[in-house]
């Protein structure tokens, strides 16, 4: 049976990445992100092999734009059976002591009360209904910090936190509630984190095989369609050459 998935921050990397996965598996996608064009060109892309789509363009720190678009819905797309909580990012390599306030302002309202602001849209319904599966894309980094990595390193910290806590808050549920913690993955992630900086964010890749963002959608469908008596918590996902999130081999 086809699902209906949301799929946030769903016009680059792991987010597009999902997007494209979950289409081949025949289900209904509504994907989010603020960039309107590109989520158009997403919509053709995906709506011509056949896939259900509907956009909605907000950006996910705006709590009472998310809200109004969830709320504005058509009857049959309210029903999220899979919400994928993708939306997040990187700013800077700074220490902690010579952060930019801002740059941490956004991570802390994108990583985290973003991630909050649509958990507490999408899963009420699901606890209605008894059915759903949340699956948050946290990050190695959560597991440790890492040489400036500070405020992302406690961001996804605290997508491991809350993940860990909504999977308790459901227990008695038949909802199912997954971390996924990627490594390192060659995305816009590291352009975005230095500013722009292509040769910089190009080097991080460099001497070592990185993972991609089809790699992590390939276990976000698979978490999705396990049996129902199976929940997949967890799953950190490293390349090979990567042991934790500070650990990296180069050849």
């Amino acid at each position: 049976m086809d699902k209906i998935v949301l799929i946030t921050g769903a016009t680059s990397g792991i987010g597009l990445s999902c997007a494209r996965k979950f289409a081949e598996n025949g289900d209904r996608l509504i994907l989010t992100g603020r960039n309107a064009q590109k989520l158009e060109e997403i919509r053709q892309e995906l709506t011509a092999k056949g896939t259900e789509v509907i956009t909605l363009v907000f950006d996910v720190r705006d709590r009472e734009k998310a809200t109004r678009l969830m709320d504005e819905l058509p009857a049959e797309w309210q029903a999220v059976d899979v919400l994928i909580n993708n939306a997040g990012l990187a700013l800077g390599l700074e220490p902690e002591y010579e952060g930019d306030l801002d740059e941490w302002e956004t991570m802390i309202d994108t990583n985290i009360k973003g991630l909050l602001t649509m958990t507490r849209l999408v899963v009420p319904g699901m606890v209605k209904r008894n059915r759903g599966h949340i699956i948050n894309v946290g990050s190695v980094a959560g597991d440790a910090a890492y040489a400036g990595g500070n405020v992302y390193c406690a961001s996804k910290a605290a997508v491991k936190a809350l993940t860990d806590g909504l999977r308790i808050d459901v227990a008695d549920t038949a909802i199912r509630v997954t971390n996924l913690k990627p490594g390192l993955v060659e995305t816009n992630f590291s352009n975005v984190r230095f500013r722009g900086d292509k040769e910089r964010a190009k080097k991080l890749y460099t001497g070592i095989m990185p993972l991609t963002g089809d790699d992590i959608a390939d276990v976000a469908v698979y978490a999705a369609n396990a049996p129902e008596h199976v929940q997949i918590a967890e799953v950190l996902i490293l390349a090979t050459h990567q042991a934790s999130g500070s650990v990296i081999v180069r050849k």
